[in-house]
């Protein structure tokens, strides 16, 4: 996945250096040209240097191959500026911000900006699920955003088809609940088999779903 980064302070930094863990390719626009050396030099990723509200440095950073922008400067201003301009300019199909004021997201949310989130971690969640993982559906949160239940459309040619659950060694804070298959729900055993085009929801720490996409064999965009 191309992701752009606006914005190269402690958060800018910290998603960038989480998503290039994660195997996805980082641009990063800052204003300031002493963390724009710093980030260049650390991260070894395209550097910006200038204001990412403009569509100098977005044409610059090559927005028109992104797949994502996130925004995450310290002013909502900037952030709200910066989408809508990678949206409406470069046509970039999702757009993230960060939004310092809380009670600035349904704001955001309502100018079109696809997510509007205060939190790096859950920004990060997020992200991946909403754009990397398009067979993946949060449908639930729990114990304040430690973990989740999602929904996983096993794809046409999942790889791991006909294996039963006892092969398939998913992390160990997580589990397979139950799997639809047609019009049947099926509570899960060791011996029972996943098929692709089987539906199943996962319950699963934050902190492993990305190992949980991986053992399932659902590659990065």
């Amino acid at each position: 996945m191309n992701v752009i980064v606006v914005g190269g302070g402690r958060v800018g930094y910290y998603l960038a250096a989480t998503l290039l863990e994660h195997g996805h390719r980082l641009t990063l626009i800052e204003n300031n040209s002493a963390t724009c050396r710093y980030v260049a030099d650390d991260l070894d990723i395209p550097v910006i240097c200038g204001d990412g509200t403009s569509v100098d440095a977005l044409r610059e950073a090559n927005a028109g191959r992104a797949d994502v922008l996130v925004a995450v400067t310290g002013k909502d201003e900037n952030n709200l500026v910066a989408c809508q301009t990678a949206r409406m300019k470069f046509k970039i199909p999702k757009t993230v911000a960060k939004v310092n004021n809380p009670k600035n997201v349904e704001a955001f949310k309502r100018l079109g900006i696809d997510i509007a989130v205060s939190g790096t971690d859950y920004m990060v969640r997020l992200l991946e699920r909403e754009v990397e993982f398009s067979e993946i559906r949060q449908l639930a949160s729990l114990n304040k955003g430690e973990a989740s239940i999602s929904e996983i459309k096993l794809p046409t040619d999942f790889p791991l088809s006909g294996k039963t659950l006892s092969e398939i060694r998913l992390p160990e804070e997580s589990v397979i609940v139950s799997i639809q298959r047609a019009d049947a729900i099926l509570v899960p055993r060791g011996s029972t088999k996943i098929y692709a085009g089987d539906t199943i929801l996962v319950m699963a720490k934050n902190n492993v779903f990305h190992q949980v996409a991986e053992v399932l064999g659902l590659e990065l965009d």
